[in-house]
């Protein structure tokens, strides 16, 4: 897609996630339906047709492209293009009435013949929008990340001690085991640690300069496409591994750069990324 092409894509996934954000405002404070719950995640009815509202937006512009949601797979598996949709990040957040989740859409085009489905794609456009605080990021590959039109950059911090970490906790015991230990050494060293329960914000405050870094052993590609092209493309560095047997999942460091040294020299951050479960 040629640079036109990409700033019309990104147009679209603007307008789709308005629209869910629209939905998402309306219903804050409203009696939410629950379609499955876990002891640590939460599914409404609401994501549903906040997925539906985005895909039906996003499938008159170009009804060819593939898409991989939370809620729902549909088109070809090796299709040229397909949007990465988590339609309410934050769940749970918004479940209990809290105003911190977001709507995050990013565009991939197939790269590669690769058979691992998380090597084959580049993420070419990226938006995250929280509606409660109408605060759109948006970013298009080799393009200044912007905030409401205007151009953001990560943080220059480079000691920890004086930074703002963000951190996500996994939701298995193995994984919650793994995290716990970390946790403690972060909250020692850096100057405040914050678990605020979305990754596409958290992503996009670290693109922005409010976070410092953001850590966390698993998460969804829908969680973390938009954002990790924001960080990049604001000056920042998004470091990732496959999760094994967890299709779409990822451990990922996104950080300013400067601070990646101090946030990997504990030996509690190898195991915290270990691929042992």
């Amino acid at each position: 897609m040629n640079r036109r092409q990409l700033q019309t894509a990104l147009t679209h996934a603007i307008e789709a996630a308005r629209v869910a954000g629209r939905l998402m405002r309306q219903n804050l404070h409203r009696a939410k339906t629950i379609n499955e719950e876990h002891p640590h995640d939460i599914k409404l009815a609401l994501d549903v047709q906040c997925q539906e509202r985005i895909e039906n937006r996003l499938r008159q512009a170009y009804p060819g492209f593939a898409v991989l949601g939370e809620e729902g797979v549909s088109g070809a598996p090796d299709a040229e293009a397909r949007w990465v949709i988590d339609p309410i990040d934050g769940t749970v957040n918004f479940a209990h009435d809290v105003p911190h989740a977001c709507t995050c859409i990013a565009l991939q085009i197939r790269k590669t013949n690769s058979p691992a489905r998380q090597a084959a794609y580049a993420t070419v456009v990226g938006v995250i929008y929280d509606p409660f605080c109408d605060e759109l990021w948006t970013a298009i590959r080799e393009q200044p990340a912007r905030l409401n039109g205007r151009v953001i950059q990560v943080s220059r911090r480079a000691k920890l001690a004086g930074a703002m970490v963000t951190f996500g906790v996994s939701k298995s015991k193995a994984g919650l085991a793994r995290s716990l230990p970390y946790l403690n050494w972060l909250c020692r060293h850096a100057r405040k640690v914050r678990m605020m329960g979305s990754a596409g914000l958290g992503l996009a405050y670290v693109a922005c300069g409010r976070f410092d870094a953001y850590v966390e052993r698993s998460v969804r590609l829908w969680d973390l496409a938009a954002g990790a092209l924001l960080v990049e493309c604001a000056g920042g560095e998004f470091w990732n591994r496959s999760v094994p047997q967890e299709p779409e999942a990822f451990r990922l460091l996104a950080s300013n750069g400067r601070l990646r040294p101090a946030l990997t020299r504990s030996p509690l951050f190898r195991a915290l990324m270990s691929p042992a479960k």
